[in-house]
């Protein structure tokens, strides 16, 4: 890579309330990607307020003090734009797409929605019937309902645990204090980043962020709550045709030094049709329609699991062989197998960096998760610097902790929590 493609092209500026602002200039693009990230999810709320955040995202849009909720919609997409929102466990993002000689405008609504949002009580009372009936779908839907019991399993004692849109007693309780009452907590500017990439001009959004965001206050906001790995199971017999099995492992957080070689590891497991697991279970057993593995890293913690659906009579052989595929994996994978891994991570890294939204997303979440950006080559350097060694070690270090199993359909002989932990220690 030459010295003029590692050049960087973001710019950074921190105002004195402690909001930082980040841009990437795009050549040849005439869209700006845009948002406010705010570094604060569902593993901040406090128990009563489970699923607050993901409410406060829907409010955001219901009408502000200079706006109804049509006038937030018809003001962007009558430049041609579309605005949007996402909650996660650690991060709330508010986001727009338009041309880029429209930025001052997305940054107005977004500034609005965020500072001036009427929270109306019938606008909460719909909208708090709409997030019960998303509830209930994800009840209805063991794809989905399976990833929110498994990390119920790995983390019952933490917030992390739960699952971001809420519980109905919960969600039904929310008031408009409520909402004000947790803004006011959590939403703090040192815990603020507005990104954008594409065409854009630093120097405007730094000036719009002065005047739409620069009158707030400067204040601590508390710390999330450390998020402990236990591991468990959770089981829900259901009269399905296919049994949705997960199996879970303690993983690396995001910050941690084995986080790549733990990455490298999974992808060469089971994150694609070469993969180990594809192979065995897919190919040669035929178990599973699909399986995959993957790992979800998180500020101070991991979760590393295994995922297929498969018919109850075979739940115990599918459990069965991906244990054996990733102790495998773990002493016997190959300089082919690491190298293919590598090339397929670097890939999918590089090519979300080819549109706006996802430079935009990486810089935001690297001003939350790290306070600087990563440029692109130093990412593909770390990896490159993985050795075969470290990512059979790291192999080993999932499997030194406490097992999860997350099951949805016809139980039959699956196996226990305890049965894969004897397992894994007799392996």
């Amino acid at each position: 890579m030459s010295d003029k493609a590692r050049a960087p092209l973001y710019r950074e500026t921190r105002l004195e309330n402690g909001l930082t602002v980040v841009t990437e200039t795009m050549a040849h693009v005439a869209t700006v990607s845009l948002g406010v990230w705010v570094g604060a999810g569902s593993r901040h709320e406090r128990a009563d307020e489970h699923g607050l955040s993901h409410l406060i995202e829907h409010m955001a849009f219901k009408g502000t003090a200079r706006r109804s909720a049509k006038a937030i919609a018809e003001d962007i997409e009558n430049v041609g734009g579309d605005i949007n929102a996402a909650t996660g466990a650690e991060y709330t993002c508010y986001t727009a797409r338009m041309l880029g000689e429209d930025c001052d405008l997305a940054l107005d609504v977004l500034c609005d929605i965020l500072t001036e949002a009427t929270f109306a009580e019938e606008e909460l009372v719909r909208e708090r019937g709409v997030i019960l009936q998303e509830i209930a779908a994800v009840e209805d839907n063991p794809e989905d309902l399976v990833g929110d019991l498994f990390l119920e399993a790995a983390y019952p004692d933490a917030a992390l645990g739960r699952p971001i849109l809420g519980r109905p007693e919960t969600v039904s309780a929310f008031t408009p204090d409520t909402i004000r009452a947790y803004l006011a907590r959590e939403y703090r500017p040192a815990r603020m980043v507005i990104a954008a990439a594409g065409a854009v001009e630093h120097e405007r959004v730094v000036d719009a962020a002065h005047r739409f965001f620069g009158a707030w206050t400067n204040a601590d906001a508390p710390e999330a709550a450390p998020a402990p790995y236990r591991g468990g199971e959770v089981r829900r017999a259901r009269k399905h045709e296919q049994t949705i099995v997960m199996i879970g492992l303690p993983g690396s957080s995001f910050r941690a030094r084995d986080y790549y070689a733990t990455q490298l590891f999974t992808q060469a497991l089971g994150g694609s049709l070469s993969s180990r697991l594809w192979q065995e279970v897919r190919e040669i057993r035929g178990l599973a329609y699909n399986v995959d593995a993957f790992h979800w890293a998180f500020s101070d913690t991991g979760l590393f699991g295994i995922e297929a659906g498969v018919a109850p009579k075979d739940a115990r052989a599918f459990v069965d062989v991906a244990l054996e595929t990733l102790e495998a994996a773990a002493s016997e994978l190959t300089p082919v197998e690491l190298a293919r891994a590598k090339a397929q991570v670097k890939v999918s890294l590089l090519a979300t960096l080819e549109t706006p939204a996802g430079r935009t997303e990486r810089l935001a979440r690297q001003i939350l998760g790290f306070d600087r950006i990563i440029p692109a080559h130093d990412l593909v350097a770390r990896l490159d610097a993985v050795s075969l060694d470290e990512v059979r070690a790291a192999g080993r270090a999932l499997m030194a902790g406490p097992p999860t199993l997350a099951a949805i359909g016809p139980m039959g002989k699956l196996q226990s929590s305890a049965e894969i932990a004897g397992r894994l220690k007799r392996g």
